[in-house]
């Protein structure tokens, strides 16, 4: 790679959670030792198809790529949004038989690093301080990713929307420990966290809002009502 673009590439990846630990002017040397691949996708290009075979994981770079669920009937669905620095195929790339779960598709021109499986786990032949570091990384991503996937699961059994919407606002004022925080997710994140549609969650929180109950303004969330709030999420919970 040409020296403007390793320090772009190094930019970018030393803000990815992958690579946490690990101080910017290193990546360079450690890039060298995982042989990445970089690749470029024009508009609605497909970076990754599902079910075709996953080599290894990828990061945009460049650009953003749209994570896509397609159902038998050919409806497609926008999951998630992938940002720089943002990883994909993490999950994938371990199992037995390792395919794309999901499609990516290029938003616009983007550029993405490839990193192959067996960079990833192999014994390191150069020693490299930094490969166990990485490999530590790659498990909190992966604990973290199915930690994520065990409250998704615990969601499913709430049945009204508004107790699944006062449930996730609770759980963010128990973290942050104030009733006026970030929401750690984007709308279609939430919405797809929480099973339900993005236009009906939307619908749900302005009533909550119109109530009293929340107060929102894009990201940022107030509770006003907290007993309320607490009130709709423990009736949901009953049997």
């Amino acid at each position: 790679m040409k020296v403007i673009e390793i320090n772009t590439t190094s930019a970018v990846l030393s803000k990815s959670v992958l690579f946490e630990g690990i101080a910017q002017p290193e990546l360079p040397i450690l890039l060298d030792c995982l042989d990445p691949k970089i690749k470029s996708y024009r508009k609605n290009d497909f970076i990754a198809i599902a079910g075709e075979h996953c080599e290894g994981i990828g990061i945009i770079l460049e650009g953003e790529g749209a994570v896509i669920k397609e159902n038998a009937a050919g409806s497609r669905m926008m999951m998630v949004v992938l940002k720089p620095g943002d990883i994909f195929g993490e999950v994938a790339v371990f199992a037995s038989n390792p395919v794309w779960p999901s499609s990516v598709m290029a938003q616009e021109t983007t550029k993405a690093l490839f990193i192959p499986r067996h960079k990833l786990i192999g014994e390191c032949p150069k020693l490299c301080s930094w490969h166990r570091l990485i490999i530590q990384n790659m498990l909190k991503i992966l604990s973290e990713k199915a930690m994520m996937l065990n409250r998704k699961v615990e969601y499913l059994a709430l049945k009204s929307m508004r107790g699944k919407i006062g449930t996730f606002l609770l759980e963010q004022y128990q973290k942050t420990g104030k009733t006026m925080f970030e929401l750690p997710l984007n709308r279609n994140e939430m919405a797809d966290f929480l099973n339900v549609s993005r236009p009906s969650m939307s619908r749900e929180m302005s009533r909550m809002k119109a109530e009293g109950i929340i107060d929102f303004h894009l990201s940022t969330v107030r509770i006003l009502d907290l007993e309320t709030l607490k009130r709709m999420a423990n009736e949901d919970q009953k049997p």
